[in-house]
């Protein structure tokens, strides 16, 4: 087995190796039961944010934090 080599022709280091992102964790309490408008009552995500946390982007879950932040907002405004 060779050892893999940079553009340049030298041995790879760690350094040389892509860094993989960790997951964002869920913000998930155990609280778990969605209210009258499908929002969860402990974490502020809708159960289709909730479904699809496991299979979604970092991205995409930074940005359903953001609606579920502004959700608990909006349900207690002392947060």
């Amino acid at each position: 087995m060779r050892a893999r080599k940079t553009d340049l022709g030298e041995p790879m280091t760690e350094q040389d190796l892509p860094t993989q992102e960790k997951p964002v964790k869920s913000p998930c309490v155990s609280i778990c039961a969605l209210n009258e408008e499908d929002i969860c009552v402990g974490c502020f995500r809708t159960g289709m944010e909730i479904s699809r946390w496991g299979g979604s982007s970092n991205e995409e879950r930074r940005r359903v934090l953001a609606l579920a932040v502004e959700r608990s907002k909006k349900s207690n405004p002392f947060l």
